[in-house]
């Protein structure tokens, strides 16, 4: 089984900033991309921002030049550094993975838990 564990959620005033971070722990052979999402009660999950094996990036527009997704592929590891917040960054933020087990050519998906992020103005 993969698992992803996230943590860095929390409470911070509007402006402040917080870092989350995401690991991939089991039987992974490669992981392909590795991004965060959100959701808010009576809302879609939205892509927050997402980062290949590769090196590309994306990014919704809302968190452009505020939010920059990182990764160490040693480590199986993304982050999420979120600058300049806003109260309507409030959401549940999960980790997604794509990844590759040993021995196949198969790529699945799995998701974190999920960490709460509350901005108050």
């Amino acid at each position: 089984q993969v698992q992803l564990v996230e943590s860095g959620g929390g409470l911070v005033q509007a402006g402040g900033s917080l870092r989350l971070s995401c690991t991939a722990s089991g039987s992974i052979f490669r992981i392909n991309a590795m991004g965060w999402y959100r959701q808010t009660p009576g809302k879609q999950r939205e892509l927050v921002a997402a980062t290949t094996s590769g090196g590309s990036t994306d990014y919704a527009d809302s968190v452009k030049g505020r939010f920059t997704i990182s990764r160490d592929n040693a480590k199986n590891t993304v982050y999420l550094q979120m600058n300049s917040l806003k109260p309507e960054d409030t959401a549940v933020y999960s980790c997604n993975a794509v990844y590759r087990r040993p021995s196949s050519y198969r790529y699945l998906e799995v998701w974190g838990q999920g960490t709460l992020v509350t901005v108050s103005s």
